[in-house]
């Protein structure tokens, strides 16, 4: 009787361990500006994520709403959570895209996008 306790005992710490795993990726906690937020012209952006990302394989491109990329230079803090460049140029009013890319720690890559709007 104890071979079906064993083999579920098992299972289960099996699946923990991969929750805890699948949760250990750095997340996008916030941004500047914040998503879908309407701001005046930033003359800087932000995303700061919930865990050191790699500066080599780390940072954004800015789109706006006809697909025109606008230069950033993009740097990681000293912390390496947070990515943060300035626009090339002041951003006229429209909808601009902030498509991001980042490796975690754990080199696990990901990517995202956060819109907003330029009054």
């Amino acid at each position: 009787m104890r071979a079906p306790f064993t083999v579920a005992a098992l299972s289960v710490a099996i699946l923990s361990v991969s929750a805890v795993t699948a949760e250990a990726h750095a997340r996008l906690m916030r941004s500047d500006p914040a998503a879908n937020a309407v701001v005046a012209a930033p003359r800087a952006i932000s995303l700061t994520f919930s865990e050191r990302v790699a500066p080599a394989f780390s940072g954004f491109d800015l789109t706006n709403a006809a697909g025109e990329v606008i230069p950033v230079r993009t740097r990681v803090s000293e912390d390496g959570k947070t990515v943060s460049g300035a626009p090339g140029r002041t951003l006229g009013a429209g909808a601009y895209t902030i498509n991001w890319r980042i490796a975690s720690s754990d080199g696990h890559r990901m990517t995202g996008a956060v819109a907003f709007t330029v009054r």
